[in-house]
């Protein structure tokens, strides 16, 4: 069978029908154009929006730590102003409080007091020594350890103390060396470990120092 050679409308209708498709797929391109550069323009809004963030962030974190670094370096000051004021307070504690007292339980067993040395620091053959109080006549002396707050690691570090004090000072070698301790805030159970061990325990009572030891009390010599 022979196929018709197309006609006029033919060749109109398919140039149609090109052009048609021409324009659908212009307009497909042209749309999907639009979305790319909707998208560009949305990344780039969002790329921008989490530039700003990270800028907010940064800002907020600088000024945080800024801020954290003031409050920090205020403590510290607020700290050291604190532990300056206890040294002082520590130091009133052991020249108007603790000497006096020392002084007053020397003559409450009849003993006379010579001398009342602050700060005694000593060393001899690779030993060394430092006590915060002694308190001497001919024939005794008293060693005294000073805390703002006593505790039981103090107790034995002052024993170590004690054995050791007539090797480092053999000035007091023939003398009868005996221990005190003293602190502003003492429990009753240190303390009753202190007695127990041979020490004199002195805590603070309002403005004055008191001995908690019985009158009885024997004290350990060294």
């Amino acid at each position: 069978m022979t196929q018709a050679n197309p006609t006029l409308d033919d060749v109109w209708r398919l140039f149609q029908e090109t052009t048609e498709k021409f324009q659908e797929t212009t307009e497909k391109f042209q749309e999907t154009e639009r979305l790319i550069k909707e998208s560009a323009q949305e990344t780039d809004r969002r790329f921008q929006e989490t530039e700003r963030l990270m800028k907010e962030q940064r800002q907020e974190t600088e000024r945080f730590m800024k801020e954290r670094a003031q409050e920090t370096d205020r403590i510290i000051k607020q700290l050291s102003k604190n532990l300056g004021d206890l040294g002082n307070r520590l130091g009133e504690f052991v020249e108007h409080l603790v000497a006096p007292a020392v002084v007053r339980l020397f003559r409450a067993q009849g003993i006379e007091v010579h001398a009342v040395y602050p700060e005694v620091s000593a060393k001899r053959n690779g030993e060394a020594l430092e006590i915060d109080l002694l308190v001497v006549n001919d024939g005794a002396a008293v060693a005294v350890e000073c805390k703002s707050k006593l505790v039981s690691a103090h107790l034995d570090a002052h024993l170590e103390r004690l054995d050791k004090l007539k090797r480092v000072l053999p000035l007091y070698k023939d003398h009868r060396i005996m221990g005190a301790v003293a602190g502003m805030v003492v429990s009753e159970a240190v303390a009753e470990q202190a007695m127990a061990k041979g020490l004199y325990v002195l805590c603070q009572n309002g403005e004055q120092v008191e001995v908690r030891n019985a009158p009885n009390f024997t004290p350990a010599v060294w």
